[in-house]
C-alpha cells in the first residue's frame, strides 16, 4: 500500500500520531511547570496508591479493546494457531526477561558510574514494568498501518489481555526481586485489579447488555465508533498529565533519559525481529506476522506508568523510566510499522501454510 493510500485509511489523529504526541509532551512539561502544585495535588488522588485520574484514562482507552472480547470466538483461533504461538512465546517468554538481561547488562555494568547503583536499580524497575504489559490500544493503530488481519489481531490482544489480568504480577514481582527494590505486593496486586480487571468486567457486562438488545452489528457499528472519541482523547490526555507529574525530571536528567533509551531500543527491535523472523519460519502469512512483531515490541506504557506511580512515586527512578518508553514509543513503532511494509516481499504472499490463500483468510477474518 502507498503511503498515500495508508494516510487515507486513517483518521486524523492517527495519521498525525507523531505530532499529537510531541505536542502532547510538551504541553505537559510545560504546565507542570506553570502549574506544580494542581499536578501535585492531582497526583494525590489515588485508592491504594493507584492514582485515579490515571486510572480513568487507562480505562478509557482499553475498554473499546475490552469490548470485542468474543471468549467464545476465541476457540476458532486453533485453525490458525502459528500467529498466536508466535506472539506468546514473544510476549511472555522472551520479552520481559530479554529486558531484565538488557537492563541489567547497560544500566547496572555499563553506565552504573554514570547513574549510581540505587538508580541504576529503580530504572531497571521501570523496565520490567514496560516489558511485562504488552501495548493493548495502540496496536490497533499499528496494525491498521501494516495492513494487518484486523480479526486476528484481536485475538492477539485479546489473549494478552486475559494472560496478562494472571501474569503481570507474578513476573513483575519475580524481576523487581532481582532489582534489590522492595515490592508492596498488595499495590501491585491492586494495580491489576484497578486497570485490567476493573475495564474487562465493564466491557464483557457492556458487550453482553448492548449485544442482547441491539445485536452485535449495532454495537460495531454504532456503539465503538460512538465512544472513540473519547478513547482517543484519552491518550493525549493520559500523556499530558504524565509529562506534567515528570517534566522537571526530565528536563533536570537528560543524559539519563538517554541512557535508559539504549536498552529500550535495543530490546524493541530484537522482539520485533523475534516475531517477525519466527513468523516466517513458521509460514505466518504477512498479514498475523507484521501485528505479531508489533504486539511484541510494543508496550502498554500507560499501565506501566500508572503501576510504577502506584508502586515507587512520582518522582522515583523507576516512573522516570517508564516515561523514557512513551518518549520512545511512539516513533520506534512507526519505523517498525515502516520496516515490516519495506519487507513484505519476504514472505510468500500467494498461500500460507495453513492451507489458505492469504487473500482468503483476509477475507474470512473481516
Amino acid at each position: 500500500m502507498s503511503e498515500r493510500a495508508l494516510s487515507g485509511r486513517l483518521g486524523v489523529f492517527d495519521r498525525y500520531l507523531p505530532i499529537w504526541v510531541a505536542g502532547c509532551m510538551v504541553i505537559g512539561t510545560i504546565l507542570g511547570q506553570l502549574f506544580p502544585s494542581f499536578f501535585a495535588a492531582l497526583s494525590g488522588v489515588s485508592i491504594s496508591h493507584v492514582n485515579l485520574p490515571v486510572a480513568v484514562l487507562v480505562w478509557l482507552m482499553i475498554y473499546p479493546s475490552m469490548i470485542q472480547i468474543d471468549l467464545p470466538a476465541i476457540r476458532s483461533v486453533g485453525q490458525r494457531p502459528r500467529g498466536i504461538v508466535v506472539t506468546l512465546i514473544v510476549n511472555w517468554l522472551i520479552k520481559p526477561f530479554s529486558m531484565a538481561v538488557l537492563g541489567w547488562i547497560f544500566l547496572k555494568v555499563l553506565f552504573v558510574d554514570l547513574i549510581g547503583i540505587e538508580l541504576a536499580n529503580q530504572y531497571m524497575a521501570g523496565l520490567i514494568l514496560l516489558a511485562a504489559a504488552p501495548c493493548t490500544g495502540m496496536v490497533f493503530v499499528w496494525s491498521q498501518m501494516v495492513e494487518g488481519d484486523p480479526a486476528y489481531t484481536l485475538v492477539q490482544v485479546v489473549l494478552n489481555d486475559l494472560i496478562m489480568l494472571f501474569a503481570f504480577a507474578p513476573i513483575v514481582i519475580l524481576l523487581l526481586g532481582l532489582t534489590e527494590v522492595s515490592v508492596p505486593y498488595d499495590v501491585v496486586v491492586m494495580s491489576v485489579f484497578m486497570y485490567l480487571v476493573v475495564p474487562l468486567i465493564a466491557g464483557l457486562a457492556t458487550r453482553t447488555i448492548i449485544v442482547r438488545r441491539r445485536g452485535i452489528n449495532w454495537m460495531r457499528q454504532v456503539f465503538i465508533p460512538g465512544i472513540k472519541p473519547f478513547t482517543t482523547a484519552a491518550l493525549p490526555l493520559t500523556l499530558v498529565i504524565i509529562f506534567a507529574f515528570q517534566g522537571q525530571v526530565l528536563l533536570s536528567k537528560p543524559l539519563h533519559i538517554l541512557l535508559i533509551a539504549v536498552p529500550i531500543l535495543i530490546q524493541v527491535y530484537l522482539n520485533a525481529g523475534a516475531a517477525y523472523g519466527m513468523s516466517r519460519q513458521l509460514g505466518v502469512p504477512f498479514s498475523v506476522a507484521a501485528p505479531a512483531a508489533l504486539i511484541g515490541s510494543s508496550n502498554f506504557f500507560e499501565l506501566a506508568v500508572a503501576t510504577s506511580i502506584s508502586l515507587f512515586g512520582l518522582s522515583s527512578g523507576a516512573t522516570l523510566a517508564t516515561v523514557v518508553g512513551v518518549l520512545v514509543e511512539v516513533p520506534v513503532m512507526l519505523s517498525v510499522c515502516s520496516g515490516c511494509r519495506r519487507s513484505q516481499a519476504w514472505f510468500e504472499r500467494p498461500h500460507s501454510t495453513f492451507g489458505k490463500p492469504v487473500q482468503e483468510q483476509s477475507a474470512a477474518g473481516r
